[in-house]
């Protein structure tokens, strides 16, 4: 018998993050690969002939052609199970507070092994009992990572059978089995506390729910005016500075999800490093510990392998898809989409592909619509109701909103927050501009607001609109005959619209008390303004002087009811007004006289 061949592929073509190798026949389409003897992690993303081109996930220097090439028989994937929250990870999952431990400050190329630690040890509760008949998703038992919270221990999306072994209640590290498993088939399987899942596929669920509870953000200019839903969508375009990360950190810290994803895809390291030394000082208002404990960060910064840059965002929504099939509120942050789509667009110019529109690639408008198509509420294989909400920043070059990269991601979300470089160059934050901004989802928030807040906030929010619009318009003439020329009406709807602009949607991150603004304060916030703004009219109509009305002690209260009250007491603001109602009454009676 002849001996056998050794066919392991070996490099044929480098460049950049990509490399050729022949030949193809062991590897197979998606198939993770280690480079050479440093081991260093790719993908197969494509097959020509009797040759495999492979994407590189590490800086490729120094590799030359005839460098070995070992097939993984396994996509590219990610580890899910205990130890995810309130770790930072680059974007191939590598655990980067293990890499500083072992190679100090700086990464170095290869592969570190697991990226989840195998020497940490959980106590493991079970909820399934031997003998027991299991489905994808059911829960095994449970893990109480943090205080207060549980992790579920998962069966895979793939493993169905009768439970032949379970462990009692204990201590165990993942490596321990936990249970066992045996298919309809006889063919058992082992299952432990965690597993892996390949980035590209979107974990199953059982149905699509249509989500009506909103996504609350506490900042009054989304919440009220351009609300999102759990389970929504929504895109960020801004040119540079802005303040698309401002957003994106306040966000974070404030949102009402149960488990926040950071992925920093391209940034500057420094708005990283504000991330990890902000987060763990701050005191999760849910659960009074360090807010870092429920948020995982995804760190693919600009100095980092662009290809890595690409496959950040699969890693970040594969891991925000297993919370949510726990049945938690995920709310993953983007930042920023528009330099995942430069990696796109490096990858296929060394590919020798023909570039669409500023030599995007052709399948720009795909890719984007498969990563926002994975957002949504749902019911989950096991029955629980999770969601994951979408929210990515676009950075268009000279804040130009007509850009590939923006033009498409508006065609796949339902929230558009169009961050004005004026209005932030003001100091007005959050700088998002009323007229280009919009939200698909007002509808079908509208319910919950009404029996959370009040019956008439639809009523005060398409109000506060319509002279925020109206107000845009006039502005044109004022600029050409100033302020003092135009009629009692049209000013009302001025002063109206500086007191909801100044008063309503501007907020202070820095203030204790403005930074986070609950639903009930907003909607009494609005309440207030809005009746000041109706009680206006009788003003007008009487022929006073629009200035005396602005003249009113009561208006120095409504300035400062954002920074004095949290809103968990309707009291003070109703207080406001009858003082609206008393002062005005009394203006119109000493015109009388």
């Amino acid at each position: 018998m002849s001996e056998k061949l050794d066919i392991t592929p070996f490099a044929t073509f480098i460049s950049g993050p990509v490399v050729k190798a022949s030949p193809s026949s062991t590897l197979s389409m998606n198939e993770m690969v280690e480079v050479g003897d440093e081991r260093l992690v790719g993908e197969v993303i494509g097959l020509e002939g009797d040759t495999a081109i492979i994407q590189v996930y590490e800086d490729t220097t120094g590799l030359k052609p005839g460098t070995k090439i070992y097939g993984q028989k396994m996509p590219l994937f990610v580890e899910l199970g205990p130890g995810l929250l309130g770790n930072i990870f680059d974007g191939i999952q590598r655990p980067l507070s293990r890499l500083r431990e072992e190679w100090g400050d700086f990464i170095r190329r290869g592969k570190i092994g697991f990226q989840l630690s195998r020497e940490s040890v959980y106590h493991f509760s079970p909820a399934a009992e031997q003998g027991e008949f299991v489905e994808p998703g059911a829960v095994l038992g449970s893990v109480e990572e943090l205080e207060g919270f549980e992790h579920k221990i998962l069966v895979p999306p793939n493993v169905r059978g009768t439970i032949k072994t379970m462990v009692p209640a204990g201590s165990y590290t993942l490596e321990d089995t936990i249970a066992v498993v045996e298919s309809e088939l006889g063919e058992k399987t082992s299952l432990k506390m965690y597993h892996r899942w390949p980035v590209r596929i979107p974990r199953p669920y059982s149905q699509r729910l249509y989500p009506t509870i909103p996504l609350i953000t506490g900042q009054r200019v989304i919440d009220t005016m351009f609300p999102i839903v759990k389970g929504g969508t929504a895109t960020i375009p801004g040119g540079f500075g802005a303040g698309k990360t401002v957003i994106q950190h306040q966000l974070a810290k404030w949102t009402n999800a149960d488990i926040i994803i950071y992925i920093g895809c391209g940034e500057r390291g420094n708005e990283m490093t504000s991330v990890l030394v902000d987060f763990p000082q701050l005191t999760d208002p849910r659960t009074k510990r360090p807010l870092i404990e429920r948020t995982i960060l995804i760190a693919n910064t600009s100095d980092m392998p662009v290809s890595a840059r690409e496959a950040s965002i699969y890693t970040g929504i594969t891991i925000a898809e297993y919370f949510r099939d726990q049945g938690h509120d995920v709310a993953l942050m983007a930042d920023s989409t528009s330099r995942w789509a430069e990696a796109l667009r490096e990858i296929s110019g060394r590919l020798e592909e023909m570039p669409a529109e500023e030599g995007f690639p052709a399948y720009l408008a795909s890719r984007l619509a498969a990563f926002y198509e994975r957002a949504g509420q749902v019911l989950t294989l096991s029955g629980l109701q999770g969601s994951v909400s979408l929210i990515g920043t676009v950075s268009p070059p000279g804040g130009d909103f007509s850009e590939p990269v923006t033009m498409h991601t508006k065609r796949f979300v339902q929230c558009l927050w169009a961050l004005d470089k004026d209005l932030a160059a003001a100091r007005y934050f959050p700088a998002i501009n009323y007229l280009q901004s919009y939200s698909g989802y007002s509808d079908q928030v509208t319910k919950w607001w009404e029996e959370e807040a009040g019956t008439d906030w639809k009523e005060l929010r398409n109000k506060a609109m319509i002279i925020l619009r109206e107000d845009a318009k006039l502005q044109n003439i004022v600029k050409l005959l100033g302020e003092e020329a135009l009629p009692d009406e049209q000013r009302r709807i001025i002063e109206g619209a500086r007191l909801i602009k100044s008063d309503f949607l501007q907020q202070n991150a820095f203030d204790p008390i403005d930074t986070y603004a609950s639903a009930a304060k907003q909607y009494w916030m609005l309440r207030v303004i809005m009746h000041f703004i109706r009680r206006l009219k009788d003003v007008t109509e009487r022929h006073i002087p629009i200035f005396r009305a602005m003249e009113l002690p009561v208006i120095t209260e409504i300035h400062q009811m954002k920074y004095n009250f949290t809103g968990e007491d309707p009291e003070p603001f109703k207080k406001i007004i009858f003082r609206i109602d008393e002062q005005i009454d009394g203006l119109l009676a000493r015109q009388r006289e």
